[in-house]
């Protein structure tokens, strides 16, 4: 089975909206689709039942798999982070972009985005999670690149913390209950007290935007940060709640850690599905999963 390029259906989705948004001439005309993409963090393709995996159990996703389209020949942008997301972002190869490594300045403001072509459709546009082509110093907000709301992290690096002192809303800090080692309060690292797990944070806030917003259309951008490790915490980088459902299992904790978080990523993808069955809107929606550019072995994994 061939794949389609997502960031080509976005655009064809794009320019079908710009002709169906209502007017005098289309009176008739059918309303544009709302658009969820959820992009997973450092996920494998192997590692969803979807795609093989049987000790991991995905039902949420591997329903969305059945009831939707397969990709099997699906690539990233490129093998890291950064430039990975930049290519989703604005539709360019690596090789016309600017972006071709992990730290760099981030995307330049004048470079036209996927939220700002939907925006332009008529789209109410959300990006929840991480960004990570940007940051507080050089001001390259998602909301000055087409997306009306932000709620998340804005460089990679301070993703890696699933319990951060602080998420950004808007252009803006919001401090949180966690707390960091004296003196890095403000930046990435390990938590001396975790409180609040912003992947659980990143739903609750998914949810109340469709829940806003579900009259449409709406492009919600769901990037959410699991199952990356927090790289500064070493072997014990899959911060997760809980290790449920894999606590008994005789596996490393690391692969209990790493386990756990996918199967707490799939139970919150099955929630989303169900919000929009509740809505009566979920056969007017597009749904799509994807990882940013696949496996990673940071602690062991």
């Amino acid at each position: 089975m061939r794949s389609i390029c997502p960031i080509r259906l976005f655009r064809v989705l794009a320019t079908c909206s710009l002709a169906v948004l209502p007017s005098a001439c289309h009176e008739s005309a059918p309303p544009p689709p709302n658009i969820i993409f959820i992009m997973a963090d450092d996920l494998g393709y192997g590692d969803l039942g979807s795609y093989g995996q049987e000790q991991i159990q995905t039902p949420h996703l591997d329903r969305l798999a059945e009831e939707g389209i397969r990709f099997t020949q699906f690539y990233a942008g490129s093998t890291v982070c950064e430039p990975s997301r930049a290519v989703l972002m604005t539709g360019r190869h690596t090789g016309h972009i600017s972006i071709r490594r992990n730290n760099t300045a981030g995307l330049a403001l004048e470079v036209v985005t996927l939220a700002e072509v939907l925006k332009e459709a008529g789209y109410t546009t959300s990006l929840i999670g991480k960004w990570g082509l940007g940051g507080m110093k050089n001001g390259r907000f998602p909301t000055l690149q087409g997306f009306d709301e932000f709620y998340g992290y804005l460089d990679h690096v301070h993703a890696h913390n699933y319990y951060p002192s602080f998420l950004i809303r808007g252009r803006e800090r919001e401090y949180l209950e966690n707390e960091m080692p004296r003196g890095r309060n403000i930046g990435p690292g390990v938590a001396t007290k975790k409180v609040q797990y912003s992947h659980d944070l990143f739903i609750d806030e998914a949810l109340d935007f469709i829940d806003r917003e579900h009259e449409g259309p709406f492009f919600l951008f769901l990037s959410l940060t699991i199952p990356h490790a927090n790289n500064e915490a070493r072997g014990k980088g899959m911060e997760v709640p809980s290790l449920a459902p894999c606590e008994q299992e005789d596996w490393p904790e690391v692969e209990k850690g790493f386990a756990a978080m996918i199967t707490r990523m799939d139970r919150d993808v099955g929630r989303i599905l169900q919000q929009l069955e509740e809505r009566g809107i979920d056969d007017d929606t597009i749904v799509m999963f994807t990882a940013d550019n696949g496996p990673h072995n940071s602690v062991g994994h």
